[in-house]
């Protein structure tokens, strides 16, 4: 999997959000400065979060964005899908609609299988669980394989 520098950032930016949830609204340019994200990309990556209703805003001197639902109920992939579209895809498609013919058609299958182990981890770690630093179980089997840990 490729991590875009525009989900790494919205992923950064709503982390930083769940961490001031019930403190009131940050301002973009805070946003920017905490993270290290370019103001201008930042806010565009706002606004799309905005629009899937993940995040909301108001302009103005009192103004600026905050999580439209509580952390522990916004996951990894919703932040990831607003931005980017679909976790997996081949070639712009979905994994279930690519046909494959001969040799090549079980790859239908482990693309899919991909979506679905993708699915599996950033489906089970929420916002909240990143701000407070303490990841779900779930992932220490995956995380204790020194294989995990490692380069390829």
């Amino acid at each position: 999997m490729r991590v875009s520098a525009k989900a790494d950032y919205a992923l950064r930016a709503a982390a930083e959000l769940a961490a001031a949830e019930g403190k009131g609204h940050i301002k973009g340019e805070q946003l920017a400065h905490a993270q290290s994200i370019p103001l201008k990309f930042l806010e565009n990556i706002l606004l799309e979060l905005r629009h899937a209703g993940l995040v909301q805003s108001q302009r103005g001197v009192e103004g600026g964005y905050w999580l439209a639902r509580p952390a522990a109920e916004i996951t990894l992939a919703e932040v990831i899908r607003a931005v980017e579209g679909p976790l997996a895809n081949v070639r712009g498609t979905r994994p279930e609609a690519v046909e494959y013919t001969g040799s090549a058609e079980p790859l239908r299958s482990v693309w899919i299988a991909v979506r679905a182990s993708l699915r599996g981890v950033l489906e089970s770690v929420t916002l909240a669980d990143v701000a407070r630093g303490e990841l779900p179980s779930s992932l220490d089997e995956l995380l204790a394989d020194p294989e995990a840990w490692r380069p390829h």
